[in-house]
């Protein structure tokens, strides 16, 4: 099956949906409120190249590379497998299928041109072993069909990122063993996003929430365009325990005319406002509570402040994932990777 609705994934679907896809369907599962959408899954990208006989390609030049740290080396390969997955000739079925799935996403929305994120998920992104996390590629507020193909082109080639490639190089890992699925979802209407951790990611207390939150989409934060906004919460009582409001100069907002969420100067007015109140600091960390509590260790959490939302009304998740972890002797014992929580986070300044 090339393409499957979210709705339809269950426990067994990981193969087919990748680690951030079918983490998303499972939080679906547990209530949690997540965006609707469908996903390409492996099955998809494994006849892509069947079909294309791209395969053989990327293996030699894989092959080629000595020394995961020769940066050039590494981006210049990725660069020739990316011209290779935009030019190979995608199966018309395929191709069909998307659309189709886009188009029943629309009318399930009511809207003619759905803006979607369009997200990576690869099968061993959040693995124990292994964690990809922000190696692979995520496209905001993409609309039509035919974009909607190209962003999973797109999404494919970035399993072979030169951080993908010099990470599976430098561990002895195949691509071959961490296919590529990839989500198409609706783009939530976002006031505000962020990440809340259930650990704190620099001392490692376990009794509070730490949210780091801005205005807009979240890609400002991801790419250490804006310093976010900081707060920490008691995860026993919910009380806020610390409010650092930063000076937010970038937002990441929808440009309708391009079709696409662009970073732009923040309004004068927003900068020093606090992006979150009470009440919706306290639903962030009212999901995250639940998350932790099923899966049983530490997590990161994407979440989105839909600006339609009510009060009372949950928050929407986009994503969730364990920390790095380290398997104890009789039970798996959370570690938390503080240096990739802090690069990618909690400090991100530019």
């Amino acid at each position: 099956m090339t393409v499957r609705w979210l709705e339809a994934l269950d426990a067994e679907s990981l193969p087919l949906a990748g680690s951030k896809m079918n983490r998303l369907a499972e939080l679906a599962r547990l209530g949690l409120a997540v965006p609707p959408g469908f996903v390409v899954t492996t099955a998809a990208y494994r006849a892509f190249l069947d079909a294309s006989g791209i395969e053989r390609e990327i293996d030699a030049r894989i092959a080629a590379l000595n020394d995961p740290r020769d940066v050039d080396a590494l981006t210049a390969c990725s660069v020739r497998i990316a011209e290779r997955f935009e030019c190979a000739p995608l199966d018309d079925a395929l191709t069909c299928a998307i659309e189709t799935a886009y188009d029943e996403l629309c009318d399930r929305r009511a809207a003619l041109a759905l803006p979607v994120a369009v997200r990576s998920s690869a099968t061993g992104e959040d693995a124990a072993a292994a964690s990809f996390a922000g190696q692979f590629e995520t496209y905001l507020g993409i609309t039509g069909a035919a974009e909607i193909v190209s962003a999973v082109r797109r999404c494919w080639a970035s399993l072979f990122t030169p951080r993908a490639l010099g990470y599976r190089k430098a561990r002895e890992l195949a691509h071959r063993d961490s296919p590529m699925a990839v989500g198409v979802l609706e783009l939530v209407n976002a006031q505000a996003s962020g990440v809340a951790f259930s650990i704190h990611p620099v001392s490692g207390k376990r009794d509070r929430i730490v949210v780091e939150s801005s205005w807009g989409w979240g890609e400002a934060i991801v790419q250490g365009l804006v310093t976010p906004d900081h707060f920490e919460i008691d995860k026993g009582d919910e009380r806020i325990l610390q409010r650092e409001i930063r000076a937010k100069t970038v937002v990441s907002m929808f440009d309708y005319r391009r079709g696409r969420v662009v970073e732009c100067a923040m309004p004068v007015r927003l900068r020093e406002r606090a992006s979150l109140d009470a009440e919706q600091l306290t639903a962030i960390a009212t999901a995250v509570k639940q998350i932790e509590t099923h899966y049983g260790y530490p997590v990161d959490v994407e979440w989105v402040l839909d600006r339609h939302r009510r009060a009372g009304e949950p928050i929407t998740i986009v994503q969730a994932r364990p920390e790095t972890v380290q398997v104890a002797t009789d039970r798996p014992a959370p570690t938390w990777d503080i240096l990739s929580a802090a690069n990618r986070y909690v400090f991100a300044k530019r």
